[in-house]
């Protein structure tokens, strides 16, 4: 199989991966591209997001996070269960932001990954930085039923 077909086949399983995520929809998260190791997501900053403070909550920050988190993980065909996760945040998010997740692998082995996840605004500014550690089953995603 050639590379673009890898690369093809690779951006439709996590589009059925993104489509089945009720959560992430749920939250706005939308599938923006991906492929073997790296995924982006993203999402408007709406209402429903906001804190006490008026600023985008830390835990829909975090979900943004996971979401390529996952999708990157899982990009190999194997099931990838998340072990660690640990996020900083460096600046406040704002009703209209859009927030962009861009998820990379950083190492794998046959039985770990680590990724590094960085949430910015559309225009660049950094707010937050995710490292996330998964552990790599045998098992194979099996299709949407």
């Amino acid at each position: 199989m050639t590379a673009a077909k890898r690369q093809a086949q690779t951006l439709r399983a996590l589009q059925r991966l993104a489509s089945r995520d009720a959560f992430a929809r749920a939250l706005g998260i939308r599938f923006v591209d991906g492929g073997p190791g790296h995924a982006t997501v993203a999402m408007t900053v709406a209402a429903q997001h906001l804190n006490f403070n008026g600023t985008c909550h830390g835990g829909a920050i975090f979900a943004l996070a996971d979401a390529a988190f996952g999708l990157a993980s899982n990009s190999h065909g194997l099931v990838a269960a998340g072990i660690d996760a640990h996020i900083t945040y460096q600046a406040a998010a704002n009703l209209g932001d859009e927030l962009i997740a861009r998820a990379a692998e950083v190492s794998r082995s046959r039985k770990l990954a680590v990724y590094r996840i960085d949430v910015a605004r559309a225009d660049g500014t950094m707010i937050s930085s995710f490292t996330g550690t998964v552990y790599v089953t045998t098992r194979h995603h099996e299709p949407a039923g």
